[in-house]
């Protein structure tokens, strides 16, 4: 299954004046069911940005379906290189600019915490996703950014700033079945 085979729902997904389809509903699509991911996974990647843009153009052929989900410690320096796809080349590196205003404006509504988890212990509230760039090329080695590019921007940025980053962040990783 790819993204291509999900339009219909992703279209249903926005319908309704605005309504739509809530994230319970979405997930309990038997499209979406039978991929057997996380549900931080399904609202993050499919929910929130299946039919965006760049996600299309980046990950629209990969075979959804073959990616098993887990979450994985990863580096702090590993973070610091890791690319996004091409569609969204530099975003990252615009975010890590000014980390303290995308902590600010990240603290409110459900995202209330941000602030605190950054300053307490140097890490993001919600893991981002990352995905091993085998998926994408069989040649290829290596994660790459998925979502939470501004997740990513902040730790970046706050490197480069000196202030308190952990060594190792969680995240949620897909890799080949």
């Amino acid at each position: 299954m790819k993204l291509t085979d999900l339009r219909e729902l992703m279209h249903r997904r926005r319908a309704d004046y605005g309504l739509g389809l809530s994230f319970d509903t979405f997930r309990a699509d038997p499209l979406i069911a039978s991929l057997q991911w996380p549900a931080d996974v399904v609202e993050q990647f499919l929910y929130d940005h299946g039919d965006h843009g760049p996600f299309e153009r980046d990950y629209g052929n990969v075979d959804l379906s073959t990616i098993v989900w887990a979450l994985e410690a990863v580096t702090a320096e590993e973070l610091s290189t890791m690319p996004t796809g091409p569609s969204e080349a530099g975003c990252i590196e615009q975010f890590a600019l000014h980390p303290g205003h995308y902590v600010s404006v990240r603290n409110s509504g459900i995202h209330v915490g941000v602030a605190e988890m950054w300053r307490d212990r140097g890490t993001w509230k919600r893991p981002p996703l990352l995905l091993d760039r085998r998926l994408l090329d069989s040649s290829a080695s290596g994660l790459q950014v998925l979502e939470g590019r501004t997740r990513v921007g902040i730790l970046r940025g706050r490197l480069r700033e000196n202030d308190f980053v952990a060594a190792t962040h969680e995240a949620w990783v897909g890799r080949p079945a």
